[in-house]
């Protein structure tokens, strides 16, 4: 079963504890394992980052993911944090963004999906044949 739902939100994240960000987050029933992280790098460039719901979750409640995006909560200048550091070939970035504002997304996703009935929204067949029509 697979639906269209979606849920975007832009968040505001912190470069360095200083200079905003602007981000796009987007959670789609038709990918419900996956959270989509979008950063605008200049006018017209994003930079997307895809990484797994259950790190988020997990994130907000302490340090977790070991590869190319990192998450944890803090605590920063009198405010609770999320820290998101992303990685990559050409980078590595440090971002915050307000813990309450990444829960409420993280909320709202599971209005969509709720947490643990992931795989009842996976289109398997589909993937199967996206694969196999490339």
């Amino acid at each position: 079963m697979t639906t269209n739902a979606q849920h975007t939100e832009q968040l505001i994240s912190l470069y360095g504890g200083s200079t905003p960000v602007r981000s796009r987050w987007t959670y789609r029933a038709s990918e419900p394992f996956t959270i989509t992280a979008a950063f605008q790098t200049d006018r017209d460039r994003w930079v997307e980052w895809i990484f797994a719901r259950d790190l988020l979750v997990a994130g907000l409640i302490g340090p977790s993911g070991e590869g190319d995006v990192r998450l944890s909560p803090e605590f920063s200048g009198g405010r609770s944090v999320m820290v998101l550091e992303i990685e990559s070939p050409e980078g590595h970035a440090v971002l915050e963004m307000e813990h309450d504002a990444v829960e409420r997304f993280l909320m709202a996703t599971t209005k969509i999906v709720p947490l643990g009935t992931e795989s009842d929204h996976f289109d398997v067949d589909a993937l199967i044949e996206e694969i196999t029509n490339v």
